[in-house]
């Protein structure tokens, strides 16, 4: 067994959070455990789970593309929060069949990290592991959010801190409605409190409304002290400027697709059901920066 209990570790049912250590689960783990949720809190690097989180949760070794990884992982979950990682392309033999195993080991509900779109776009991995959970009943919620506050803090940071700009090929004038990772793990752990109202809906999840980008650069500058700029790129240049950083290239196609498809309003969806589901309007970008102004402070 390679799970490693801590003080907080399951005593029953728990929820099994994947992806534990990302920019959504880290802040399911950090919901439920405010609920008194028992939490096994899994990833590809349960080191990194157990300095992030100590003995609050139980940590397990979890690789979608090793099999041997699963079982435990599962073992005395209930419920799951399911995310799909980015360099995971081929679910139907990695993310599917840990779906089925998931089943088998009784998982009654899971809360799925889907993507804004996937209800029309067969295209995306993300809809494959939708239809999957479709055809095995409705123990399942789809989250489709859009596009993500945290981006600046994993995406942009390096761009932030050394040239004090952000360079996107997301054109000069469409604005993007950014939504903070904290409020989508809140609708995901009051969904895994309490799934029934939930069975088979798809939820889309939008921030409080589309801003400019001038709005988060003067954001940056006023929470940071130093002026902040947004800078076009084209999309070889974007591409070019990605190959410096050292990004591989698949995650160097991936990110240029997602930011020229901004300059067509993909990240300007306007939807009221983030602020229905939370009782309470989102996050702005704004805020989101305020919180975590340490981040772009330097090196």
């Amino acid at each position: 067994m390679n799970r490693q209990e801590g003080s907080g570790a399951a005593r029953g049912p728990a929820a099994l959070v994947t992806g534990a250590n990302g920019h959504v689960g880290r802040h399911v783990v950090d919901q439920l455990l405010q609920r008194g949720v028992d939490v096994v809190a899994a990833s590809f690097d349960p080191v990194a789970l157990r300095a992030r989180f100590g003995d609050a949760v139980a940590t397990a070794r979890l690789d979608f593309r090793d099999p041997d990884t699963w079982p435990d992982a599962l073992g005395g979950a209930d419920r799951m929060f399911l995310m799909r990682p980015p360099a995971i392309a081929d679910v139907q033999d990695t993310i599917n069949p840990f779906v089925d195993l998931a089943r088998a080991h009784g998982i009654d509900h899971v809360v799925f990290l889907s993507v804004a779109g996937a209800g029309r776009n067969k295209a995306v991995p993300h809809r494959k592991v939708e239809d999957h959970l479709r055809a095995r009943g409705a123990g399942h919620t789809n989250l489709r959010p859009g596009f993500f506050a945290q981006n600046l803090e994993s995406a942009y940071r390096a761009d932030i801190v050394e040239d004090d700009r952000i360079y996107v090929p997301a054109g000069r004038t469409q604005p993007v409605n950014w939504i903070d990772t904290r409020d989508i793990a809140e609708v995901a752990a009051r969904i895994l409190v309490d799934p029934a109202p939930h069975l088979g809906e798809s939820y889309t999840l939008a921030g409080p409304g589309a801003v400019p980008w001038s709005d988060v650069t003067d954001a940056l500058g006023a929470a940071l002290g130093r002026p902040i700029r947004y800078e076009p790129a084209s999309v070889f240049g974007y591409m070019r400027h990605l190959s410096r950083r050292g990004l591989p290239r698949g995650a160097i196609v991936v990110q240029t697709i997602l930011h020229f498809l901004l300059r067509f309003g993909q990240g300007a969806t306007e939807d009221p059901t983030l602020e229905r589901l939370l009782g309470r309007p989102g996050r702005t970008v704004g805020e989101y920066i305020e919180d975590h102004a340490a981040v772009w402070a330097g090196p």
